[in-house]
């Protein structure tokens, strides 16, 4: 069977032999293909002054409406992932508008989501995978991707994303106002520590198991200084040291159990935060509730349905709620993967998501039910 392994091809010209290693090693790689370093793609493709002002900007105002220093709704809406770039700065510049309008009730930022955690095997991403079709050409990807970036920056939408690769922020985490670590790596200690020297506030979802206290020790550890192994701006392998990162907070997500959206869950997780967590923190003051996921079953309906429980329930006054989360595109539910061309505009090809006309009516539901509670609070 070895004989038609190129690996084994003696006859085949590897870096291992031009450096005089032992073929003992890589035995499973096929290739390593250079990409260009974080200092080239962040030379070529740089943010210009409008757009850094308006990350730092917006990374204040979440901030501020983690630590409950803005009575503002921080809200994070946007497709599952992205797959087409024009769509999603389609759907930037429709979300932009509402933001301008509803400025004063919710803290929105876009999600911009470019990897994509697989639980066995799927499409990973529009890095990895730019052309949906398996040819994985990551350069490309790292390329489209920081371009999504900078277009919704200049639409007017700060962006948040999901970090999944751990030398990937490098490349895009100067265009991101808010970070999550997924579900299914909350418990890692490698996300732990990229937490702890990104410089935006994140969010740790509860675990796959709906695991609370795995999220909490996260934004624990994340808090704290770390020294580990990573890359430099010249993609030189380093010893990466962190100051720790504060902002680092509880997302709930649900579980494989059921969802956890529910005022009884809510209150209990931020009563197991609290035990651990100093009072001061962003994790202590409440939790970002994620709509979809464990909380809906993937399903755009109950998702929105799942949104409007939580507006009637901060209209009424509900305490521990700093944000909430949604999977929003233009067309609602989703489709399967395939190349661009075969695909139909506008709709998700990871979860499904919430419509577009249904999205707004959501937003201007939570920005009413802000203004509700902000009028309870001023006259009792």
């Amino acid at each position: 069977m070895g004989e038609d392994n190129p690996l084994l091809d003696a006859s085949i010209s590897r870096w291992e032999d031009e450096v005089g290693i032992d073929r003992i090693i890589n035995r499973r790689v096929l290739e390593l293909d250079p990409l260009p370093t974080p200092a080239q793609i962040l030379r070529d493709m740089p943010l210009d002054a409008h757009m850094r002002t308006l990350v730092a900007k917006s990374r204040d105002q979440v901030r501020a409406c983690l630590y409950g220093q803005d009575d503002r709704l921080l809200v994070v809406i946007g497709p599952c992932s992205v797959h087409d770039p024009k769509a999603a700065l389609d759907y930037a510049h429709r979300l932009a508008t509402v933001r301008d309008r509803l400025n004063d009730d919710l803290m929105i930022v876009m999600r911009v989501y470019f990897e994509k955690p697989r639980t066995t095997v799927g499409w990973k991403g529009l890095i990895n995978d730019p052309d949906i079709d398996g040819s994985h050409n990551i350069r490309k990807g790292l390329v489209l991707a920081r371009q999504t970036l900078l277009d919704v920056l200049s639409a007017g939408m700060p962006a948040a994303t999901e970090f999944l690769e751990p030398t990937s922020p490098q490349f895009i985490a100067d265009a991101v106002t808010w970070g999550a670590i997924g579900a299914r790596n909350t418990e890692s200690q490698i996300h732990r520590q990229l937490a702890s020297g990104l410089s935006m506030p994140v969010g740790f979802k509860n675990a796959t198991d709906g695991s609370v206290k795995a999220a909490t020790n996260g934004c624990i550890a994340a808090s704290q200084r770390h020294t580990f192994f990573g890359i430099d701006h010249l993609g030189r392998a380093a010893a990466v040291e962190t100051l720790g990162n504060p902002d680092c907070h509880v997302v709930l997500r649900g579980s494989v159990h059921g969802p956890n959206y529910g005022a009884e869950s809510v209150a209990l997780a931020n009563e197991s935060i609290r035990r651990d967590m100093p009072a001061d923190s962003a994790a202590a003051h409440g939790v970002v509730v994620d709509a979809s996921h464990g909380n809906s079953g993937k399903d755009e309906v109950r998702q929105a349905e799942v949104v409007r429980n939580l507006a009637q329930r901060l209209a009424a006054g509900e305490q521990g709620i700093t944000g909430i989360m949604m999977e929003s595109f233009i067309e609602g539910g989703n489709q399967k993967p395939a190349p661009l061309a075969e695909l139909k505009y506008g709709c998700s090809i990871t979860d499904r998501c919430i419509d577009w006309q249904t999205s707004e009516q959501l937003l201007e539901e939570l920005a009413e039910a802000v203004r509700t509670r902000r009028a309870k609070e001023i006259w009792s």
